[in-house]
């Protein structure tokens, strides 16, 4: 289950893998990111229907707009900033720091979570309704469209078990046949509207019969656009597979501009398409289909356009159509998945909020196969009632992504960007919150997956606070040469813990004096001060850089952490593997009460510093002679 721990190998390729062996053009990339884009093509006409009615094609052009002059220029700032493909979430990291910029994270992974698992369930549940009611699937299927989700899910959950490769060419292949059946759907329902053209009179005049003159139906379309956020998901994702993305020779880490062009014309081509398809797609299903054909168990409810494959083009094409759609939010599902395994890892183990098996890919997709079950459980496998939790998981992470470009565009004095974005960001936050009231399922599944992350993340951090936190302890040439010289010339390494709040000749001088009164320190013993300067408490791993430094006569080794004793131990710990001696360490006792103590180590990292640091060597190294000795008077 463990094997793999943090996969390196490429086999599970998704939107936030870490690593990457092989880059790909943007395109080929743009068919990755599109498996969750397009998609959505499968359910978001009828769902545009139901929500919109008659009104659906005005709406739609409203999303469009939004999408065009909104969305794709938040993303594709986000994409100048974040070249790494750590997305809109690791900007407000750094945006945002200490605990305050932690807790937004969680929070942020919470509709994420929401996001992605639903992306699983409801593309399940649409490829179980294409399924079912294709003419040529045994009746005895009608009906079972739960089990059928349920099965297409634990068949995921088995396909990353076992791991998969060459994602990117299976997604070129199924979103090439994908939109290119639905083109010939479109073209063919424009042919059959032109020879009827009394369908656009009919629908003209029922469409003012209903609401009025043109302003109100702008108004009202302006209303309902919230109920059909599902056609904005994917721009997350777009971001996300940037490391897949070929640039330019002369690219560097610091500065990968052929990467950030090739995914902004990923972002800008994904975003013209689907616009195009989106208009089309709700115009021709609003004027071909009833209206009660979309309502719940009616033909068209979550597949309006294999409806039109069927009706116009017959069982064989339709069939045709109905196999490519299911492929496509199958894997969609997959890409979904592929986006959790590698979302969780990213974070939570680094904030030291989750235990370290959710480094590794199985038990992962165990509790996320799990999670979908339930889920699809709840739902009863309908794609309407979960397309307003998958709205609001996409609308809050495009919030805070136009958030965080904001505050960017502040920070760098960039004003007129910063209020375009300020206004985009008031517009998505409309949205979320029209969404959410009107739809609260999603913000419930998104709380209960905050909550649950929380109550892990806390007893994760209180259970991991006596582990080691260094991800590497580097001894710079003065501080090497400092312990060493002490182990070759006094065969014992003596270091005083020393708080850096003053650095003065006779700040040391009392320091040192004291020391070797209260803990018996040899006169002619050489002493080294070690001092930890704080930094960011609420991070977790880190990497360590011990600086040795001369100060007022005295051997000084200098680190900056987050955390004090378990940076102490980690430093012992490294010199003792660097010279063979075991060092000793020297502490004064921490004043206040022990309790208030183990809570400001918990929280800010230092506290009752000597006995944390003894526990932390304690649990660390199990052989009491290797174990550096901890005196504290």
């Amino acid at each position: 289950m463990l094997l793999g721990l943090v996969d390196q190998s490429g086999e599970h390729v998704g939107p936030y893998a870490k690593t990457v062996e092989k880059t790909h053009s943007w395109w080929r990339v743009m068919c990755l990111t599109g498996m969750d884009y397009f998609s959505t093509l499968g359910y978001q006409p009828a769902i545009a229907a139901l929500a919109a009615g008659l009104l659906s094609p005005i709406a739609t052009v409203v999303l469009v707009v939004l999408t065009l002059a909104g969305v794709l220029p938040v993303y594709r700032r986000v994409a100048e900033e974040s070249s790494h493909g750590s997305g809109s979430i690791h900007m407000l990291e750094r945006l945002l720091p200490w605990w305050s910029g932690k807790l937004f994270v969680l929070v942020l992974l919470g509709f994420a979570a929401t996001d992605f698992i639903i992306t699983i369930t409801l593309s399940a549940a649409d490829a179980a309704a294409h399924a079912v009611e294709n003419p040529l699937v045994p009746a005895w299927l009608h009906g079972n469209e739960l089990l059928v989700t349920l099965l297409l899910v634990a068949l995921l959950g088995v396909v990353f078990l076992r791991g998969f490769k060459e994602a990117i060419g299976i997604a070129v292949i199924l979103v090439g046949t994908y939109l290119g059946m639905n083109l010939v759907v479109v073209i063919v329902a424009v042919a059959r509207i032109a020879g009827h053209v009394a369908v656009i009179t009919d629908w003209w005049g029922a469409l003012t019969a209903q609401h009025g003159n043109p302003l109100i139906m702008v108004g009202i379309a302006l209303l309902v656009f919230p109920k059909l956020a599902l056609g904005l998901s994917g721009f997350e994702t777009g971001v996300a597979v940037m490391p897949q993305v070929t640039g330019r020779p002369e690219d560097t880490e610091e500065n990968p501009a052929g990467r950030i062009h090739g995914t902004k014309r990923l972002l800008t081509t994904a975003a013209v398409i689907m616009s195009c398809f989106l208009i089309a797609t709700s115009t021709v299903t609003t004027l071909l289909i009833p209206q009660k054909a979309f309502q719940a168990g009616g033909p068209a409810n979550g597949r309006a356009l294999a409806y039109l494959a069927h009706e116009y083009l017959g069982p064989a094409f339709g069939t045709v159509y109905d196999i490519s759609t299911i492929c496509i939010l199958w894997f969609a599902g997959a890409s979904a998945m592929a986006g959790l395994l590698n979302l969780v890892p990213r974070y939570l183990p680094r904030y030291g909020m989750a235990p370290q098996w959710t480094r590794a890919v199985r038990p992962l997709v165990l509790v996320f196969t799990g999670i979908a079950f339930l889920i699809t459980i709840v739902f009863d496998a309908s794609v309407d009632a979960q397309g307003g939790a998958y709205a609001t998981g996409v609308l809050v992470l495009m919030t805070s992504a136009a958030i965080a470009v904001t505050l960017s565009a502040r920070r760098k004095r960039q004003i007129w960007h910063a209020i375009g974005f300020a206004v985009i960001s008031l517009i998505l936050l409309y949205t979320t919150v029209v969404n959410v009231i009107e739809r609260p399922d999603g913000v419930r599944i998104a709380g209960l997956f905050i909550l649950g992350i929380l109550i892990v993340s806390i007893i994760s951090r209180v259970r991991r606070s006596f582990q080691l936190r260094a991800t590497s302890v580097v001894l710079d040439e003065n501080a090497l040469d400092f312990v060493s010289q002490d182990a070759e010339e006094h065969a014992a390494i003596r270091i005083i813990s020393h708080e850096p709040d003053g650095d003065t000749d006779d700040e040391y001088q009392k320091k040192s004096r004291s020391m070797r009164v209260y803990d018996h320190i040899p006169e002619r013993s050489p002493i080294i001060f070690l001092e930890v300067h704080p930094a960011d408490s609420s991070d977790f791993e880190e990497d360590l850089v011990v600086h040795g430094v001369a100060r007022h006569g005295y051997r000084v080794l200098e680190v900056v952490s987050a955390n004090v004793p378990n940076t102490i131990a980690a430093v012992l710990l490294e010199i003792r593997d660097q010279t063979g001696i075991v060092p000793e360490i020297y502490f004064q006792w921490t004043e206040g009460n022990p309790l208030s103590n183990m809570f400001r180590f918990l929280i800010v990292g230092v506290g009752e510093v000597g006995p944390v640091t003894r526990e932390v060597l304690r649990t660390t190294e199990r052989n009491p002679k290797r174990r550096p000795a901890v005196h504290v008077s």
